[in-house]
């Protein structure tokens, strides 16, 4: 274990109920193909078959619908995903493959990407914090934070991800004019986030009116998360960010 990692607790599931065979087999034979292994100062570029215009890290792929829908409409930008809960990694999975849950048959054959889709994602299957030592300055064009934990309670209020530390590693690792999106539900971390970045030197909201946070960007891609927060009468914001 390295000295940042026994530095770093990580508070949350890494796994939830049992993951079917056919997603199962996608851990162990196809993750590995996509797995994102950072090394020190090693551009984004080179984690990728070919060079891409863009690149974009999502940080709490969830489910993957987000990461797995917007890297489908972008095949020129370059996604790096980061997910420790193996339940949603396996889920990223099956959306870039096309393979689900019953399609055993299939599990014989070489897995590859589904042919609607390009080579562009890379996954990271654990803490980004651990990786962020590894990345060099001004790699991202964008970075999205979706629905993070809140942790409302004020005693666990140092688990939140948006915080003086994390926001300082985004500035250097997003290029000037790049942009940091967070989008949340939950009054507590819609607050805690309005408060946090104002309070830094590194990003300015883009907003100019109620609509351009109340309502998702014009290439947002609905997850699963969301649905459940607007049938649940949590109205989600988005908050987008520009470096400078």
């Amino acid at each position: 274990m390295t000295d940042i990692a026994e530095k770093i607790k990580f508070f949350g599931r890494r796994k939830g109920r049992t993951i079917r065979k056919a997603k199962s087999y996608l851990l162990d034979n196809f993750l590995p193909d996509v797995l994102f292994k950072p090394e020190k100062d090693k551009k984004i570029e080179q984690y990728f078959p070919e060079k891409k215009n863009k690149y974009y890290l999502e940080i709490g792929f969830g489910d993957g619908e987000h990461i797995a829908e917007l890297a489908k409409k972008n095949p020129d930008t370059g996604f790096i995903g980061v997910e420790v809960y193996k339940n949603g990694v396996a889920n990223l999975l099956s959306l870039i493959t096309g393979i689900k849950d019953g399609n055993d048959e299939i599990l014989s054959h070489k897995i590859c990407i589904s042919n609607d889709r390009t080579d562009n994602i890379r996954i990271y299957d654990d803490d980004v914090r651990l990786m962020f030592s590894l990345i060099p300055d001004n790699s991202f064009d964008k970075v999205f934070l979706l629905f993070p934990d809140p942790w409302p309670k004020t005693k666990h209020s140092g688990r939140r991800f948006i915080n003086e530390r994390n926001i300082k590693e985004l500035a250097r690792i997003i290029k000037k004019d790049g942009i940091l999106q967070v989008a949340t539900d939950h009054y507590v971390y819609k607050r805690w986030t309005l408060e946090q970045m104002r309070n830094n030197e590194y990003f300015v909201w883009t907003a100019k009116t109620s609509d351009d946070w109340r309502n998702p960007p014009a290439d947002w891609c609905e997850t699963k998360y969301q649905r459940k927060a607007i049938r649940e009468g949590r109205k989600p914001v988005f908050f987008e960010y520009k470096r400078i």
